[in-house]
């Protein structure tokens, strides 16, 4: 099997995590290159030719097939439209940009260029979302009328990019962003309507906690993000005749555990229970073969513009003085 070639641009804790493990581990795709501004932590990560710190010096190898992009927010649209301007298919952390129009912009880079962007919410990947994603398309609950999400846990250390909002801090653009796709997915619509937005802010101004009610569509939605409560992940799906629900606390990262889904539908109701996957993996062989042209399911790149324009207003109604 040809095998795709990545460049790992940053090697902090999620790529330290799960990202070069996934990347080592997938068949189909070889991790060639890790750069980063400390050389040890890029050389740590095993990269199969060798460990940089000039993110350019990834982007400008001509044996370099996919570029992963695992900076803080704001080295999303610089980098993504580097990337894409040398010819590299990229795969870009979430959230895409920072607001609607860095979304925008990249996605414009894509399309002038006819190079490929992905963005790596990676729980789209999860057999579970999968499994919840063909329910509906079966139209196994009906038509969706309302969809409810949650991602929430305490405690991000103080000095952390998620506390400024000069790198795209904040708990909306940091975590509330899955839920949100979530919605994108369920709802398959583009038009946002915010019709609420209660924020707490701290530190420099981010949000620390929110919470917003929405439509995509006409459908109401109803999102929570926050760095200071409990953790707790949900999604709740309502359809006419039917319900879709992620239970346990692990509705976005659910990483090498069991997981279920609890459905009711015209077959009645039942608990539908998955085995421990590596999504980070699976998504890295997705991707992987759909830039080789093998194959390999993407999301549909609208659902990541929807979010940020939801993200964007939810941010305008909740910062208004």
């Amino acid at each position: 099997m040809t095998s795709t070639r990545w460049g790992l641009l940053g090697a902090g804790w999620i790529s330290r995590r799960a990202i070069a493990p996934a990347m080592h581990s997938a068949h189909g795709a070889t991790l060639d290159l890790v750069a980063a501004r400390d050389l040890g932590r890029a050389a740590s990560l095993s990269p199969r030719r060798a460990a940089v710190d000039d993110y350019a010096a990834v982007i400008d190898d001509p044996q370099i097939d996919a570029v992963y992009i695992a900076l803080s927010n704001d080295g999303h649209l610089p980098w993504a439209e580097r990337a894409l301007a040398a010819g590299k298919a990229v795969l870009c952390e979430k959230p895409l940009g920072r607001t609607a129009e860095e979304a925008r912009r990249m996605r414009a880079a894509a399309d002038t260029s006819g190079g490929f962007l992905v963005e790596a919410t990676w729980n789209l990947w999860h057999p579970r979302t999968a499994r919840a994603a063909a329910l509906l398309a079966s139209d196994a609950i009906g038509a969706v009328t309302g969809v409810r999400g949650a991602f929430v846990f305490d405690g991000v250390d103080e000095g952390n990019y998620r506390l400024d909002p000069q790198l795209g801090g904040g708990a909306l653009l940091d975590v509330g962003c899955y839920p949100l796709t979530g919605a994108a997915w369920a709802t398959k619509a583009a038009d946002v309507q915010v019709q609420s937005a209660e924020m707490v802010t701290g530190g420099l101004g981010v949000d620390l906690t929110t919470a917003a009610t929405l439509t995509l569509g006409g459908i109401p939605v109803e999102v929570r993000a926050s760095f200071i409560e409990t953790a707790y992940e949900s999604l709740t799906i309502e359809g006419r005749h039917g319900i879709i629900e992620f239970t346990g606390n692990d509705t976005y990262t659910s990483w090498l555990q069991p997981s279920a889904l609890r459905i009711r539908d015209r077959d009645g109701e039942r608990v539908e229970h998955f085995a421990p996957v590596d999504p980070y993996r699976l998504m890295i062989e997705s991707v992987s073969a759909a830039i080789r042209g093998d194959g390999g399911w993407t999301p549909d790149p609208q659902w990541s513009l929807t979010v940020a324009d939801a993200m964007d207003a939810i941010l305008a109604r909740g910062l208004r003085p």
